[in-house]
């Protein structure tokens, strides 16, 4: 979609920094919103998510303590991280985040990288 209307990606190819760059069949203004629904997407591939699926997750440490909850995933040089509620900022890297449990509605992480209470 196009600022809310259809339309179709009539090639694709790899860019700088491994991003993809398309070409739709229609002109879509810079500044203009592209969006996918969420039906059309492809299911991601295993250890794979869309940050739609991420936020709003809770998130515990591999103890079982609530941690809180997933408000956003912020882009970062060298990894993702994950951001959450009350402002704590968690790397999205194998060492901290254990497990991503999308159907089971749950995040784990390893409690060596959350501050000491």
């Amino acid at each position: 979609l196009v600022d809310g209307q259809p339309a179709k990606v009539v090639s694709s190819k790899r860019a700088g920094g491994g991003r993809r760059a398309i070409r739709l069949d229609r002109d879509a203004p810079r500044g203009a919103t592209l969006a996918v629904r969420r039906d059309e997407l492809p299911e991601p591939d295993a250890d794979a998510f869309y940050v739609f699926q991420l936020i709003g997750l809770p998130v515990e440490d591999s103890g079982g303590r609530a941690v809180g909850t997933v408000k956003d995933v912020l882009p970062g040089a060298a990894n993702d991280s994950l951001e959450l509620e009350d402002g704590t900022l968690l790397p999205l890297i194998e060492d901290c985040v254990r497990e991503v449990d999308v159907a089971a509605g749950r995040i784990v992480v390893d409690a060596r990288f959350l501050d000491a209470d």
